[in-house]
C-alpha cells in the first residue's frame, strides 16, 4: 500500500503502497451543487470523455492482475523479487446522507530487487454529498518505493523493518481552490513480527504537505492478524493521524479486515470501520474492498 491513507494505503500481510481513503474531517464540506470536497488529496473534476478515458485506463490491465490491502496501517514485507501484486479496489467513506472517496482504483506493486518493491496507484474518485447527484474525478497519483533493511528472525524476537517513502501528486495539476500543495510526501517506517498463526505489524510516518493552508501531519497505526485456516485471515487495526489542514482536528479510526485466498494467484481483501473522533466525523464509516492478483 502506498501512503496510508490518506488513508492513502496498501493487506494480505502486504498492504498496498497507498493508504486508504483519507478521512479528513473537512471531506464533507460542500464546494457547490451536487459536489463535495474529497479528503483523498488533490482532486479535479473533468468532463465525460476524460472520465471514460480514466476508467478505461484503470480497467484495461485487468488481465494482468488485481487486488488491494485492507488496512490503513501498512506492513514492511515487499513483493517477492520478479513478481507482481495488482489490486483492483474500491474504497470510500459514508457519513449521514453523503459519500466521498476514490470509488475505483488500480494499484500495482513489483518486486524490482530482493527486498525492494516499487508501487504505483491511480484512483478514480467520486463524491455524492446528498445521494441525488454524483461527481467523478481522477484523484492524486501515487508512487512509492519500499526497502526492507532488517530481516525477521523466525526463531527469535527481531522483526522485519522497512522504509516506504511515497510521493503523491495531481495528475493534471492542482485545483486552484485546493488547500493542498501540488505534491505531498509520506515518509514511514513499518515493522512486523509473526508468532505461529498470529502476525502483528505497524509503525508510522511523517506526511509533508506544502499547501497554503495545509499542515504537515503524523500517522501512526498498528494491526493484528490471525490465520484461521489455509485460506482465511481476520484482523483489526487502530490508527491515528494528526490534523492535515489548519483549523482541523486529527482523526482516529478502527477497522476490522478479512483476507481470503481464492487460489494461489487470486485473493479477496476487505475492511471497514468507524472514525471515532475528529471534527464533524461522527457516524463516518470507511470501507475498502479489493480483488488481488499475484503473479
Amino acid at each position: 500500500m502506498l501512503a496510508p491513507a490518506r488513508f492513502n494505503m496498501p493487506l494480505s500481510v502486504r498492504a498496498p503502497l497507498f493508504a486508504r481513503v483519507n478521512i479528513r474531517p473537512s471531506m464533507f464540506v460542500y464546494t457547490g451543487p451536487g459536489h463535495a470536497a474529497m479528503g483523498c488529496g488533490v482532486t479535479r473534476a473533468f468532463n465525460g470523455s476524460v472520465v471514460l478515458t480514466a476508467l478505461a485506463l484503470a480497467i484495461a490491465p485487468l488481465n494482468i492482475a488485481t487486488a488491494g490491502p485492507p488496512f490503513a496501517t501498512d506492513d514492511p514485507e515487499p513483493t517477492d523479487y520478479g513478481h507482481f501484486e495488482t489490486y483492483l479496489f474500491t474504497q470510500g467513506v459514508t457519513a449521514g446522507s453523503g459519500r466521498s472517496g476514490p470509488e475505483l482504483g488500480l494499484e500495482v506493486n513489483y518486486g524490482a530487487l530482493p527486498d525492494l518493491q516499487i508501487s504505483a496507484s491511480l484512483p478514480v474518485g467520486f463524491s455524492a454529498p446528498n445521494r441525488t447527484g454524483m461527481a467523478i474525478e481522477v484523484s492524486d497519483v501515487e508512487f512509492g518505493v519500499k526497502y526492507r533493511f532488517v530481516e525477521e528472525d523466525n526463531d527469535g524476537w527481531r522483526p522485519q523493518v522497512s522504509f516506504y517513502p511515497s510521493v503523491q501528486f495531481a495528475l493534471w495539476g492542482t485545483a486552484d481552490n485546493s488547500p493542498d500543495g501540488g505534491t505531498q510526501e509520506f515518509l514511514p517506517l513499518w515493522a512486523q513480527k509473526s508468532f505461529g498463526n498470529w502476525t502483528t505489524f505497524g509503525g508510522g510516518g511523517y506526511r509533508i504537505d506544502p499547501g497554503r493552508s495545509a499542515r504537515n501531519s503524523l500517522f501512526v497505526g498498528w494491526a493484528l492478524l490471525r490465520r484461521l485456516s489455509d485460506r482465511l485471515q481476520l484482523g483489526a487495526e487502530i490508527f491515528r493521524e494528526t490534523a492535515e489542514t489548519q483549523g482541523e482536528k486529527g482523526v482516529t479510526g478502527v477497522n476490522v479486515g478479512m483476507l481470503f485466498d481464492l487460489s494461489d494467484a487470486f485473493h479477496l481483501v476487505a475492511s471497514a470501520g468507524p472514525v471515532i473522533d475528529g471534527d464533524d466525523s461522527g457516524g463516518a464509516i470507511s470501507y475498502y474492498a479489493a480483488f488481488e492478483w499475484t503473479t
